[in-house]
């Protein structure tokens, strides 16, 4: 089997995803929360929003988002995440430079500030599930412990939405 590098992993996402479409079909829509998701709690960090893209047959990568809400007085840092679904699971960064997306791994992991919210979603930072067990279909579930520096470790379960969802909110 072929292995897929982040940057035709990046492309990959794009061809799923019609950025318009999504807009066109969220035009009106407002801002819908969380409703349904369960919050996950790890020390003053609130966990929600977590869903990963359903993967394309043949693909041996996923990517995960969630919602962090560090409502405590002290910085944090997401500094890892494991998942017994894929062999392993990284912190990446999406940018776009000059028209040339590029997807880089943040091996610091993600900076939490006091009272601050970060959000790993399509396009932006994300979890890659590398070299995942069994491909992720709709509707399925997959468990994620999340690994803090300060707040310690939490298990959280992802739902699998749709190839190009946007978010576990936005399955129409």
């Amino acid at each position: 089997m072929k292995k897929m590098t982040c940057a035709a992993f990046a492309a990959l996402l794009l061809a799923s995803t019609n950025l318009s479409a999504v807009a066109q079909d969220h035009a009106g829509h407002g801002s819908h929360g969380n409703a349904g998701q369960a919050v996950v709690k790890a020390g003053p960090i609130a966990i929600s929003g977590a869903f990963i893209r359903a993967m394309v047959p043949g693909a041996k990568v996923g990517g995960g988002y969630i919602k962090l809400d560090n409502k405590g007085g002290e910085a944090d840092r997401l500094v890892a995440a494991t998942s017994p679904a894929a062999k392993r699971v990284e912190i990446h960064e999406m940018t776009m430079e000059n028209d040339v997306m590029k997807m880089r791994q943040l091996k610091d992991g993600i900076d939490l500030p006091a009272g601050g919210t970060v959000e790993l979603k399509p396009g932006g930072m994300h979890l890659m599930f590398m070299d995942v067990i069994k491909p992720f279909k709709k509707g399925d579930t997959v468990p994620v412990t999340l690994q803090f520096q300060k707040a310690g470790t939490v298990d959280v379960t992802f739902k699998v939405g749709a190839a190009g969802a946007s978010s576990m909110e936005h399955q129409h």
